[in-house]
């Protein structure tokens, strides 16, 4: 192998920028950012290179915030504001409790339904150890607050340390409303309790409602037709919602982004002009990723990349190497070995769905895994690099 050939494949580098606020001229920004950063390190774009933007800053030079009250009006305009059913939320303190507090200000009552043992994204009320030892069957059985407390007592979440039965418990009370707590898992368990309804999961909300209406419920409405409209001035989500939200300030949600393939486009166009070269851009929440130690599944946004450049639709078209090391060129070492599975690569079919020599890789969208990646480059704290630019992501074995 002469010493020209490239010795590095996919390459994650997080960008740093300066702090965006409102207003801010995002793609310019975006752009400048890049090039910068390439000048500095030394190294140079490439065609099909991807840049990628997490939807924070996207929401923020947009403006895109609503408010407590904001909430309030909207879910008392939908939902009655009397009694409301609120199910299937998340245990999170940025992503769901604010908005708890402005769904309860619209409300006379909540009957707050959490699933057990653990909320849609893995975040644990109760551990499955606990609940075989109960005899309990999280599946049929609706257990109110007592009982939860006779079986299970308290349970602090193993990373933050809160008590999320206390905290949205006191939370509603605080907000004004009257509070009931239960745990199920059955859609229809709210029915005896309330007949119009908020179902706050996030993957499964579609099914969940239709149950629902189907059980005779009167409304029901889903987080994503929560702030799907600007209530007195406000910012709003049109596909999402309250999906997606987080907090901002005591009083205020940042939203998902909204409307933003033009700035994709934007700044791949300004890319062009400015290197030549093609490169794709995504913006990007959530990675779609599970934690081993504390089973929490990391998808808390609707999805991982709401708007993103024509070149990053589709699943990766990939070869096992080793199944091929292992198993077709078994007999072949060095370089007859890697020029075998060189040809292999250049003459792969254009889908190997149901092809053996692909078993192990991963089938899921270019736009998950690239996210998924850029969510573990920057980070969810300090790290000041909103903007990733991944390297080398199509490149392939026989790339030099």
């Amino acid at each position: 192998m002469s010493n020209t050939n490239r010795r590095v494949g996919t390459v994650s580098r997080g960008i740093r920028c300066p702090i965006i606020r409102q207003g801010d001229d995002l793609s310019t920004i975006v752009t400048d950012s890049v090039l910068e950063a390439a000048k500095s390190e030394g190294f140079e774009l490439r065609d099909r290179d991807v840049i990628a933007v997490t939807e924070s800053i996207v929401a923020r030079a947009q403006g895109n915030y609503c408010s407590v009250d904001d909430i309030a009006a909207d879910v008392k305009a939908k939902l009655g504001g009397g009694t409301i059913g609120v199910i299937f939320p998340i245990l999170s303190r940025n992503r769901f409790a604010i908005c708890l507090r402005g769904i309860a200000m619209g409300a006379k009552k909540v009957v707050l339904m959490l699933s057990y043992p653990s909320d849609e994204v893995g975040n644990e009320l109760v551990s499955l150890d606990k609940i075989d030892e109960a005899g309990v069957n999280p599946y049929s059985d609706v257990l109110t607050l007592a009982k939860y407390r006779e079986l299970f007592g308290v349970n602090r979440h193993e990373f933050t340390g809160v008590d999320y039965v206390e905290y949205y418990g006191k939370l509603i009370g605080d907000a004004g409303a009257e509070c009931e707590i239960i745990f199920a898992n059955q859609p229809k368990a709210i029915l005896p309790y309330a007949d119009h309804i908020l179902n706050c999961d996030i993957h499964t909300r579609k099914r969940t409602k239709r149950i629902l209406l189907n059980g005779g419920a009167k409304v029901v409405c889903s987080l994503d037709e929560i702030m799907n409209g600007p209530v007195n001035g406000s910012g709003y989500n049109e596909l999402y919602g309250l999906l997606g939200s987080n907090k901002s300030t005591e009083d205020r949600i940042k939203l998902f982004p909204r409307d933003s393939i033009d700035l994709v486009l934007d700044i791949q166009r300004k890319i062009k002009e400015e290197t030549g070269k093609h490169v794709e851009v995504m913006v990007y929440g959530d990675g779609a990723f599970k934690d081993p130690q504390g089973k929490i599944w990391e998808l808390a946004d609707p999805v991982v990349s709401p708007f993103f450049t024509d070149g990053l639709i589709g699943t990766p078209n990939e070869l096992k190497l080793k199944y091929l090391a292992d198993n077709d060129y078994k007999n072949l070492s060095g370089d007859e070995l890697r020029e075998a599975i060189s040809k292999s690569i250049r003459q792969k079919d254009a889908d190997l769905k149901g092809n053996m020599a692909s078993q192990g890789t991963t089938p899921r969208q270019l736009t998950d895994l690239i996210g998924s990646l850029c969510d573990l480059t920057s980070g969810s704290g300090d790290k000041g690099t909103p903007v990733v630019l991944v390297q080398g992501y199509f490149d392939n074995y026989t790339n030099e």
